[in-house]
């Protein structure tokens, strides 16, 4: 395995490998890609690791991978995964023969990682990804309201200016207040306005003619 000296077939093992481990945290099949994931790197490791330190960076590695698997399943913010991350990239980086070896090897990571999300395209991915990736919707099926379709019912309405514009007040729409702007205009209290847009939470008025 002395090719393993050269700097770009180490960015390729741990390309491979890296992306078949987190392809199994991806997707579900049956162990397959991790097997050939943890093989592939532990032909990186028995060949770069001597027998003092070989013991603490696999660790090391393995904390990250158990890091990102239990964000993955419990935190799922990303914040703890992140440090994982960190702990992958430094216990393949550190056994590396040199400083460009090192950069290669940790490039390879932070490549391969995401793209193995491309195995989501092809097999059944695994759930529980879903809260980190923002794929829950805020739907009104799930007892979710929105505020901005609240807001949207105002168009077209009349109320009256609670208090000066200049140009951002406050009207009074059917016995509640809102925050509003007239753009450019200056209005004064008691003005009647029709509201023309609302665009999120900002509410346009006018003048009523």
């Amino acid at each position: 395995m002395e090719f393993l000296d050269y700097p770009v077939f180490g960015f390729f093992v741990v390309f491979i490998a890296t992306l078949f481990i987190f392809g199994e945290v991806m997707v579900r099949v049956k162990g397959v890609f991790g097997i050939i994931g943890i093989v592939i790197m532990a032909i990186y490791f028995s060949y770069h690791l001597t027998a003092a330190d070989s013991l603490w960076v696999v660790v090391l590695y393995l904390i990250g991978l158990s890091l990102i698997i239990f964000d993955g399943k419990v935190t799922t913010d990303g914040t703890i995964a992140a440090i994982g991350i960190l702990f992958m990239v430094l216990g393949l980086a550190l056994p590396a023969p040199g400083i460009t070896y090192g950069v290669l090897v940790a490039m390879a990571f932070i490549l391969a990682a995401p793209a193995s999300y491309l195995f989501t395209k092809v097999f059944p991915k695994r759930n529980m990804w879903d809260k980190m990736l923002l794929k829950d919707k805020l739907s009104s099926e799930h007892g979710y309201n929105s505020m901005n379709e609240t807001y949207q019912d105002l168009v077209g309405k009349t109320g009256l200016t609670k208090t000066p514009f200049r140009p951002i007040g406050t009207i009074e729409v059917d016995g509640k207040l809102y925050s509003a702007t007239a753009d450019n205009q200056w209005l004064k209290e008691d003005t009647k306005v029709k509201v023309i847009s609302v665009d999120g939470t900002r509410i346009v008025v006018v003048p009523e003619q």
